[in-house]
Formats: C-alpha cells, structure tokens, sequence
C-alpha cells in the first residue's frame, strides 16, 4: 500500500472537530508542498499547547496525508475517545510496562505500510519560558534511521494563544491564528548505515530539532535561544539548589553568604 486511505473514522471526526476549529482559529499554513503525496513518512512537530494536536491534524487532514499519532495508553480505554483513536488507526504508547517498545514497533510497520506517523518528539508540552522547542527524545530518530523514511520538520505557533501551555481558560478574543510551517525532508543522511548508539540517536535528534526550530524561527520572527531548554538539565540544576539551601540552611548565620558574617558583627556592634 502506498498511502492510507482515510477511511471514515477520521472523516467522522472531521465533520466534528473542523467547524470550531474554523470559528476559533484564522489559519496561515505553508508548506503543503513539502508533504510527500506517496509513501511512507514521518512529521515532527512541536508542541505548545493542549489542542495543538487537533489544529495541527486540521492542517494534515487537509493536505489528504492523516497521520497517525503516537498517544498515552489510557485515552484507548476512554469510551467514544477510545473508539476514536482506535477507529483512526492511533498507535497506543504503553509507558513503563513490557509493552513500551510495541509504539515504536508500530510506528516502523506503519511507515513501511506507507502510511504517516506524526511524533512529538519533545515527548509532552515544551517547558521553555518562550515556548520554543526543547531538547527532543529520540523516537523519531529511531524510526527514520530504521526505514529511511522522510522526516518532514514541522513548526506551528497561535494555539498556545488560543489555550497557553498548562492553562484550562482558553483566550477567545481577538481570534488567534494559527501558524503551520512545513519544510523540506530533513537530511539524516549521514546517519545511515551506521551503528545505531545512543550518541549516533542523540545527533540526529539534535538534527531533527534545530529544523523545527528554524522553521519556528521564520514563523514568529524572532531567535530562539542558542541551547534549547533541557527539562533534565533543569531538574538536575533545581536539585543541586535545593541541596545547596539545605546546607545553608543548617550552616551557623556567619556562614550562610560571604556577607553573612560581616552582618552579624556590625549587628553585634550596634547592641
């Protein structure tokens, strides 16, 4: 097969989910070209807000490519949402059971059915101050290292003004817009046909990432940071300050800060 038909699970949620998406959101969408109209291929997007999935898939319904997106276990078990992903052909994520490896199995299958397989591949909502991409895991890069597939970097921007990042109060007016970029295959070339290991995955994750950020970039006008957020990096750093405040914390007053001891001595000198 060299595509996958629609099939009437996906129109069915369309005829649903594409009106309000009409009425709340003006749409400025580039790159439809770069969508390749046979094959198997993977997009990757980035992610800012809680319905950015569903603006996104807005614009891939509309270039005849549905995707297949990679999602949490549990909305499968969720009544009509569950027939829903199940009816569209989503490919469950198990997270921390025996089944974890069964998404990236499907994910591989499906490409080389012709099919397109969407990936987030910062794995949940940025957590960058200014919303732009964090570092990304390498799922993706798996998968196209495994089929040589196309990666089609994507970058989108004006759902997360519509419903910012962590928010459940939705910002109606003046009627947001969303922005799609999409661009060329991304050129993993120099990856193949080499020992996949985790340094060879994270390069070509970094890859993958710094094409969706330039096109986020030409979107919104603007730089994004020279090193991406890295939420490890960040934890990591929050541990070692709250670790440092406890060990202050349990130093004598004199100690705590290079003026700490000038201060106790003038206080003294004052009584």
């Amino acid at each position: 097969m060299s595509r996958r038909r629609i099939g009437f699970w996906y129109r069915f949620a369309a005829v649903i989910c594409k009106p309000p998406l009409v009425v709340l959101l003006k749409r400025d969408w580039r790159g439809m070209e770069n969508i390749p109209a046979e094959g198997g291929f993977i997009t990757v997007v980035n992610h800012n807000s809680h319905i950015d999935p569903l603006a996104y898939a807005h614009f891939q319904y509309n270039t005849g490519r549905v995707p297949r997106f990679l999602a949490k276990s549990g909305l499968f078990k969720k009544g009509f949402i569950g027939a829903a992903m199940r009816g569209t052909g989503q490919i469950p994520v198990y997270r921390e059971s025996t089944d974890a490896l069964s998404a990236f199995r499907a994910a591989i299958e499906a490409v080389e059915r012709g099919e397109c397989v969407a990936f987030y591949p910062e794995g949940t909502l940025t957590r960058d101050p200014d919303g732009w991409p964090m570092t990304g895991k390498t799922g993706a890069a798996r998968v196209a290292l495994q089929t040589k597939c196309p990666v089609i970097p994507i970058a989108q921007w004006g759902a997360n003004e519509l419903l910012p990042p962590y928010s459940k109060r939705p910002r109606l007016l003046p009627r947001k817009t969303h922005h799609v970029l999409a661009g060329p295959p991304v050129d993993l070339s120099r990856f193949y046909d080499r020992e996949v290991t985790p340094e060879l995955l994270k390069e070509a994750t970094e890859t993958i990432m710094a094409a969706i950020t330039r096109l986020l970039e030409e979107i919104r006008g603007e730089k994004a940071p020279p090193v991406p957020y890295d939420p490890r990096r960040e934890r990591i750093e929050q541990r070692r300050r709250t670790e440092a405040q406890t060990r202050g914390r349990g130093m004598p007053a004199a100690q705590r800060r290079p003026d700490a001891r000038e201060a106790v001595q003038e206080e003294g000198q004052g009584a």
